[in-house]
């Protein structure tokens, strides 16, 4: 199975080296020196990992056959693939691999359906679930432990406790006639406090 741990950023000094934005959380095992890693698009690899060093807070890679910033430029943006076995599972516990969480369906603590955890974006503060919501539109999650209550991958779903504001009114309104009859009361509502204002 075909899993994204990398994406080559600029080219770092005169000898080849690059930045990389790390999109796993063991670049220790898939970033190695040694490791040969598949490329999107493939015609730009494989690419074998000759050194790498953290300078700053980054990380940077040189790959075998790479001696120069102008080779090391040519590379930017490209997809760095590992090959990982289904069956594999993070060593940490509560962390997930990125195709353990696709397709879970998203939920409310009530059980009320949010949608279906279709992409996982990986930046710098956090990881951000992509959910397509039933109507085709899509709303961003950030996973971490205050909004994602529980993983139960048995279950295929993932339950989140948002807070207000994350998931609109939609995600909580089940119909289109419970929404007619939430703005009719609003109307009623509105009606009543300007007559008591009359009086």
């Amino acid at each position: 199975m075909e899993l994204v741990v990398a994406r080559i950023g600029r080219a770092h000094g005169i000898k080849g080296e690059v930045t990389v934005e790390v999109r796993t959380d063991e670049p220790e095992l898939r970033l190695s020196p040694g490791a040969v890693l598949r490329t999107e698009p493939a015609s730009a690899g494989p690419l074998t990992i000759e050194t790498g060093r953290v300078h700053s807070g980054r990380l940077l890679l040189r790959f075998a056959g790479v001696k120069d910033r102008t080779a090391a430029e040519a590379l930017r943006n490209i997809l760095l693939i590992a090959d990982v076995d289904p069956a594999e599972l993070p060593e940490e516990e509560d962390e997930y691999y990125d195709h353990q969480l696709m397709d879970l369906d998203v939920v409310l603590e009530d059980g009320t359906e949010i949608g279906r955890i279709t992409e996982i974006s990986h930046l710098p503060s956090q990881d951000l679930f992509i959910v397509e919501r039933p109507d085709g539109s899509e709303v961003m999650i950030p996973f971490v432990e205050e909004i994602v209550a529980e993983i139960d991958l048995e279950e295929q779903r993932c339950v989140i406790t948002p807070p207000p504001g994350l998931i609109d009114d939609h995600a909580v309104i089940a119909s289109a006639r419970d929404a007619e009859a939430e703005a009719a009361g609003a109307g009623e509502a509105g009606e009543a406090a300007d007559s008591g204002d009359d009086a």
